[in-house]
């Protein structure tokens, strides 16, 4: 993934992983390359069931510092 910032517009009151909430808007949402870059990585692994959703989300929260639940990296997963 790239090193640039995307920027897109939030549509629920909960801020996914990879992004962050624009301080001057509340309405936007920046991506959060580090965060997404680990998510990519991980998805694939989780996919062929190299590793569970829960061993998954603990990965993540070691690499990143940010929470995620198990259930929300399996509603990412389901997308892809």
């Amino acid at each position: 993934m790239t090193t640039n910032t995307i920027t897109k517009r939030r549509t629920s009151s909960t801020i996914p992983f990879g992004y962050t909430l624009d301080p001057n808007n509340d309405k936007l949402l920046h991506s959060v390359p580090e965060e997404l870059e680990e998510l990519e990585k991980i998805l694939p692994m989780v996919k062929d069931r190299t590793l569970s959703l829960r061993e998954a989300s603990i990965y993540l929260k070691h690499k990143t510092g940010r929470n995620i639940s198990h259930a929300g990296l399996g509603k990412i997963a389901k997308k892809i």
